[in-house]
């Protein structure tokens, strides 16, 4: 039976690249890793942020659009992306976010502590101690390897077909269920991180793909071989799959399951320091040798963006 490891990343919608990069850099602390474009929309950025080594399991994806439309969270999308951090950080967490003027509430769930709050264009967020998940060794301002974000401790579906997407997560990707609690049921995975998922057994009504939104979750696989192992899983299973597609960064075959989710598998390797070093990752804009030709229209185009230090 094959079993993923968990998330590999996660993709969204969002608006300002500038207001993107300060909310994920800049509060949140994550490193931003790649700096490349849409390879289906090259005027558009592709933004990637992650822990210090842009680790599978740890990247969060952006599309910025400066002036889309809002969308609207609901069925066929990821509802919200959580995040783990070490044990004893979250007051400190509290205190940063209540600094950058961000409301948020405290809850309980599955017995762990849960902080939510939303992104500047309306992502839903969370975070929660956990104790697996390597040192995150990125520091930027008051963000230091000791509270530093490790990566996604999971995220929670809404699905249009809450059943059906439960039988894929356990029949298909071989998730086990570990629990239930009050509209949720708990899944995971055997990674150390982006290995829980929540997902909502009641449903939401339909989502809106739109700033503020999931575009899809990807799921890892070890390498090619593995992912075209997968495609065949999948597939046998009664899901159409795309072609694999090269990513640059991974490579990626994607599936809409029957609740109407984007899912992707996305290969580890070769990751994000294969065209630029550990050091200068995120540094440069990268692009894809099709479109290299138009780097300096690119540039004109693409709005400025840099990664600042706002705690000073």
């Amino acid at each position: 039976m094959k079993q993923t490891t968990g998330i590999h990343h996660i993709t969204a919608i969002v608006g300002h690249p500038q207001e993107n990069v300060d909310f994920y850099a800049s509060v949140l602390g994550l490193r931003l890793v790649k700096k490349t474009i849409n390879f289906d929309d090259p005027g558009t950025y592709h933004l990637y942020f992650g822990n210090d080594g842009g680790r599978p399991g740890s990247i969060i994806t952006f599309f910025p659009w400066a002036d889309a439309y809002q969308g609207k969270i609901g069925d066929g999308q990821v509802g919200v992306t959580s995040y783990a951090i070490p044990e004893g950080s979250m007051d400190f967490w509290e205190k940063r976010l209540a600094k950058f003027n961000i409301a948020f509430t405290k809850s309980e769930s599955f017995s762990e502590t849960i902080l939510a709050f939303d992104d500047v264009h309306g992502l839903k967020l969370e975070l929660v101690e956990r104790v697996l998940g390597e040192v995150n060794n990125w520091s930027i301002g008051d963000v230091t390897p000791d509270v530093a974000i490790k990566g996604f401790a999971g995220a929670t579906l809404l699905s249009a077909r809450p059943e059906e997407t439960a039988r894929l997560l356990v029949d298909v990707m071989g998730l086990k269920v570990v629990g239930e609690e009050g509209d949720l049921i708990r899944f995971k995975s055997l990674g150390d991180i982006g290995n829980t998922i929540d997902l909502k057994r009641t449903t939401s009504g339909r989502g809106q793909m739109g700033v503020g939104t999931v575009h899809h979750i990807a799921w890892r696989a070890t390498d090619d071989e593995d992912q075209l192992d997968w495609k065949n899983h999948v597939e046998n299973n009664g899901y159409g799959v795309t072609p694999v597609r090269d990513r640059n960064y991974f490579n990626a075959i994607y599936f809409r399951e029957h609740g109407e989710i984007l899912f992707e598998i996305a290969t580890d390797p070769p990751g994000f320091a294969h065209d630029e070093s550990y050091e200068t990752m995120g540094t440069e804009l990268k692009l894809p040798s099709q479109y290299e030709i138009y780097r300096e229209k690119l540039n004109d185009h693409l709005i400025p963006i840099e990664v600042r230090n706002l705690d000073n």
